[in-house]
C-alpha cells in the first residue's frame, strides 16, 4: 500500500498588468514585485540601493507618471520624481480614513492587502491618473505575495530547525557509551567512531545554505550509520548502492539523515532481532529517485497517509518536515511516497529533480 504526502503547495496570484508592452509590463511586474518583497519600509541607507525607492521609479517609468511615492502605514515615503505639495496631506488622509484622497493631478490610493491597509500608493501626473487604480492593485498583490513567500520561507526555515533539534538523547547517550566501550578496548575503531560522532553532530546542527547534495548528504548518513551499527552490532544490517551520476545532485538540506535515522529507529531499534535497512539511489531519466527501506513492522498506510499530512501524533515530524519542504521547493508532484502494510516493512521514497532552476549547493 502506498501513501503520499498532501502538502498544499503555494498559490500565487497573477498581477493585474497595468496597460502597455506585455513584455515591459512583465518585466516590471517581475522587478517590481522582488523589491517589494521585504514590505514598504525603507531598507538601506542609500537611496540607490533602496528596493522601495526601486520600486517606485520603476512603477513611474511604467506609468509615465511626474512622480510616484510608496508609504507604509508610518513612515515617510520612498519618492520616484519631486513629491508635489499635496502628497504629504494625502498621504495623511489615506492613512487615517483609508480611502481615495487627490488634489488636483495627485492621487493617493490605499493599498489593501487581503482587505486590510498596507500602506500607500501617491501617483502624480494627469496622464497617469487614469492607471493610478489598477497600479495600487497590482502593488498591493506584490506586496502579498511577498508576505506570503516570506510566510513559507519562514515555514520553511521553522521545519529545519524542528528537524536539527530532532536529535535524539537516547542515541547519543548509547553513542557515546559505545565509544567509551572501545577507547581501551579498540582505541582505533573509537578515534574513527570519535569522528563520525562529530560528523554525524556537525551536519545535523551546523547553519549553512539551503542546498547541499547527494554526496554531502550521504556523508552524514554514513557517519550516522557507522554510530548506529557500532551501538546495535549484529541487529542492525545496512546495504548502501548510491550510482555515481547522482551523488553531485542538488537538494534541500538535511533530507536523506532523517529518513535513515527514521529506518533505524523505527525499523531495526524497537525489535528485539533487528533489521535490515537498504539505501538505494539512481538516476531515472531527468530525476534522482532515493529509497530507503526497511523489513521492520511496517504500519497501517492510512496512518502513513496521516503521519504525512500532520495530523497524526507521534513520530512523524522527520517524515512530515522532509515532506513538506520538498514540495515547497520542487512543486506538489513531488515529495515523499511511503509504501508500507503492518507487518511488510516500509519504503520510503523521495524523488527530486536532477537539475532545477535556483536550486543550487552551497
Amino acid at each position: 500500500m502506498t501513501a503520499t504526502g498532501s502538502g498544499t503547495p503555494l498559490r500565487r496570484r497573477p498581477f493585474r498588468r497595468p496597460a502597455g508592452d506585455p513584455t515591459t509590463v512583465l518585466a516590471a511586474g517581475v522587478a517590481i514585485a522582488a523589491d517589494l518583497r521585504g514590505g514598504l519600509a525603507p531598507r538601506a541607507t542609500d537611496l540607490g540601493a533602496d528596493p522601495v525607492v526601486r520600486a517606485t521609479r520603476r512603477l513611474r517609468a511604467l506609468l509615465g507618471a511626474d512622480a510616484v511615492g510608496l508609504a507604509d502605514l508610518h513612515g515617510d515615503p520612498a519618492w520616484a520624481g519631486r513629491p508635489p505639495p499635496d502628497a504629504a496631506g494625502l498621504i495623511d488622509e489615506v492613512r487615517r480614513d483609508g480611502h481615495r484622497a487627490a488634489a488636483g493631478s495627485v492621487v493617493a490610493l490605499p493599498l489593501l492587502v487581503r482587505g486590510e491597509p498596507a500602506g500607500v500608493l501617491v501617483v502624480a501626473g494627469e496622464m497617469a491618473r487614469g492607471a493610478a487604480r489598477r497600479a495600487a492593485e497590482w502593488v498591493a498583490e506584490a506586496l502579498e505575495r511577498g508576505r506570503l513567500e516570506a510566510s513559507a520561507e519562514a515555514a520553511e526555515r521553522a521545519e529545519l530547525r524542528a528537524l536539527r533539534a530532532e536529535i535524539s538523547p537516547h542515541f547519543v547517550y548509547n553513542a557515546l557509551t559505545t565509544i567509551g566501550a572501545f577507547v581501551d578496548s579498540d582505541p582505533d575503531r573509537a578515534r574513527d567512531l570519535i569522528g563520525d560522532f562529530a560528523e554525524y553532530i556537525r551536519h545535523s546542527v551546523a547553519r549553512r545554505g539551503d542546498y547541499t547534495t547527494v554526496a554531502s548528504e550521504f556523508g552524514a548518513v554514513e557517519a550516522y550509520l557507522a554510530l548506529a551499527r557500532a551501538v546495535l552490532g549484529d541487529r542492525l544490517r545496512v546495504h548502501v548502492r548510491i550510482a555515481p551520476e547522482v551523488l553531485p545532485v542538488a537538494l534541500p538540506f538535511l533530507v536523506l539523515q532523517p529518513l535513515v535515522e527514521n529506518a533505524v529507529q523505527h525499523g531495526v531499534e524497537r525489535r528485539e532481532e533487528g533489521g535490515s535497512v537498504q539505501v538505494s539511489g539512481e538516476a531515472q531519466g531527468t530525476e534522482c529517485v532515493i529509497a530507503i527501506e526497511d523489513d521492520g513492522p511496517g504500519m497501517d498506510p492510512e496512518l502513513a497517509r496521516a503521519v504525512l499530512a500532520g495530523a497524526a501524533a507521534g513520530d512523524g515530524l522527520a517524515l512530515t518536515n522532509v515532506d513538506r519542504r520538498l514540495r515547497a521547493v520542487y512543486g506538489p508532484q513531488y515529495g515523499l511516497v511511503v509504501e508500507t502494510a503492518v507487518g511488510a516493512g516500509t519504503r520510503v521514497v523521495m524523488r527530486v529533480p536532477r537539475f532545477q532552476p535556483g536550486v543550487v549547493a552551497s
